[in-house]
C-alpha cells in the first residue's frame, strides 16, 4: 500500500503541484529539491513510492534511482522519473537504472493521481 511518497524536483513550482496534488488524493508527501537531498531523504526514512525528476543538481533522477536500488530497502519500491525526455534511449537508462516508469512533463496531475493508485494496488505489488 502506498502512504508515504517521496518527491523530488528542483523546481518550486512543481514541488508545490505534486504536494498539493498527492496530499489531495489523501498521501503523506515528504518533499525534497535536488537528488542529494532526495537520497538523504530516502535513508532516513522509508517510503512507499518515489517520484523524482531527472535534471536537477547534485544527483541527477537515474543517478538517485540507481543509488536507491542498490539499498535492499529499495529494491521493490516503484520509483517514477518526472521528465521531458520521451526518446527511447532516455527510457532505456531509465529502465537500466531501475526505473519503475516515468511521467513526461508538463504533468497532468489526473494522470500522476491515477498512476499511484495503480500502483498501490495490490496485485501490482
Amino acid at each position: 500500500m502506498i502512504r508515504h511518497i517521496l518527491a523530488i524536483d528542483d523546481s518550486a513550482s512543481m514541488r508545490q503541484i505534486l504536494a498539493a496534488t498527492l496530499t489531495t488524493a489523501g498521501y503523506e508527501v515528504t518533499l525534497a529539491a535536488d537528488g542529494n537531498e532526495g537520497l538523504e531523504n530516502a535513508l532516513a526514512k522509508s517510503f512507499d513510492l518515489v517520484l523524482t525528476d531527472q535534471y536537477m543538481p547534485g544527483k541527477t533522477g537515474l543517478d538517485l534511482i540507481a543509488a536507491l536500488r542498490n539499498n535492499p530497502a529499495y529494491q521493490a519500491t516503484p520509483i517514477l522519473v518526472l521528465t521531458t525526455e520521451s526518446g527511447e534511449p532516455f527510457k532505456e537508462a531509465a529502465r537500466a537504472a531501475g526505473a519503475t516508469g516515468w511521467i513526461e512533463k508538463p504533468l497532468d496531475p489526473d494522470l500522476l493521481t491515477e498512476l499511484v493508485a495503480a500502483l498501490a494496488e495490490p496485485d501490482h505489488a
